[in-house]
């Protein structure tokens, strides 16, 4: 009989890992959105700008994310009060200036790479090829966006 895919116990798993990440992005959603509404001073315009490329770009990754985590038969969270309890992201202050926000969100992009990289041998040892692509992929967009705000400081 051909390999159908990773066991249910392994999809499980994965799915568990692919849910703090959802949780993780949307939380880190929310605070560059609200940053991009808040954010002042003499460089607004490039930061604001940064901001919305980066909150549009994880705001189209979130549900990607919650559809690999249905696809393996799970289901997704949903609710601030469930994404609260798998992530240790905390709301943004908007009245931080800009440099602040920018290290409050590298920090935050940071944590979403440590999900990332948390679940990659998972997937990868689950031989769920379609996870460890998306993982890479997630990975690919939140090193870019920690490099951008990194470079804005």
């Amino acid at each position: 009989m051909p390999n159908a895919g990773p066991s249910a116990k392994d999809r499980k798993a994965v799915a568990e890992g692919l849910s703090k990440l959802l949780a993780d992005t949307y939380a880190v959603y929310l605070k560059t959105h609200g940053y991009h509404w808040n954010v002042s001073g003499p460089n607004f315009s490039q930061l604001h700008s940064l901001f919305m490329s980066q909150y549009t770009e994880m705001w189209a990754a979130i549900d990607e994310v919650a559809e690999r985590i249905r696809a393996l038969g799970e289901l997704a969270p949903q609710g601030y009060g469930a994404f609260g309890n798998l992530s240790s992201i905390k709301d943004g202050d908007p009245s931080k200036n800009a440099e602040g926000m920018i290290k409050d969100l590298i920090g935050a992009q940071e944590t979403v790479i440590g999900t990332l990289y948390s679940i990659l041998p998972i997937a990868q040892e689950a031989g769920d090829e379609v996870t460890a692509s998306l993982v890479s992929d997630r990975l690919t967009a939140h090193e870019k966006h920690l490099w951008m705000l990194r470079s804005s400081l």
